[in-house]
C-alpha cells in the first residue's frame, strides 16, 4: 500500500479561502479594466465606461467563483463544457468591443469556447481516479 499525505485542514480549498475569491476578483479587476480600454479607442474617460469596466468586471469574476463553487458537483463532461462556455462568451465579448461584426467576435468566441471545452475535458478525464472520481486539485 502506497502512503499518502493528509492535507491540512488549512491548505485544504474552500470556498472561504483566500484563494476562492482573490483569483475571481483579480480575473474580474483585470478583465473590467479591459474591457474598458478596449472601447475607449483613444476618447476621454467617462460615466459609460466605468459602469462597462465595473459590470464585465463583476460579472467574470461571480460566473469564475460560482463556476469554482460547484466543480465538483458537475460531471466532467459538464464542467469542461462550463468553461468552454465562460471563456467562449468572454473573449466574444471583448472582441465585439473592438468594433468588429458580430459575425466574427460569434465565430471566434465559439472556436475559442470548443478549444477550451475540449482542453479541459482532456484534464480532468486525464486527472481522475479508476472509479472515476476527480483527483483533488
Amino acid at each position: 500500500m502506497a502512503a499518502h499525505a493528509a492535507v491540512p485542514a488549512s491548505r485544504r480549498a474552500t470556498g472561504s479561502s483566500t484563494l476562492g475569491w482573490a483569483l475571481p476578483a483579480t480575473l474580474g479587476v483585470i478583465y473590467g479594466f479591459y474591457a474598458a480600454f478596449i472601447e475607449k479607442s483613444g476618447a476621454p474617460v467617462t460615466w459609460g465606461l466605468f459602469w462597462l469596466g465595473l459590470i464585465s468586471a463583476i460579472v467574470l469574476a461571480g460566473a469564475v467563483y460560482g463556476l469554482h463553487r460547484v466543480r465538483r458537483t458537475l460531471p466532467r463532461e459538464l464542467h469542461a463544457a462550463a468553461w468552454g462556455g465562460l471563456v467562449g462568451i468572454a473573449v466574444g465579448f471583448l472582441y465585439s468591443l473592438s468594433d468588429v461584426s458580430i459575425l466574427s467576435a460569434t465565430v471566434l468566441g465559439l472556436i475559442v469556447g470548443g478549444s477550451v471545452t475540449v482542453g479541459a475535458f482532456y484534464l480532468y478525464y486525464t486527472h481522475e481516479d479508476a472509479a472515476g472520481r476527480p483527483a483533488p486539485y
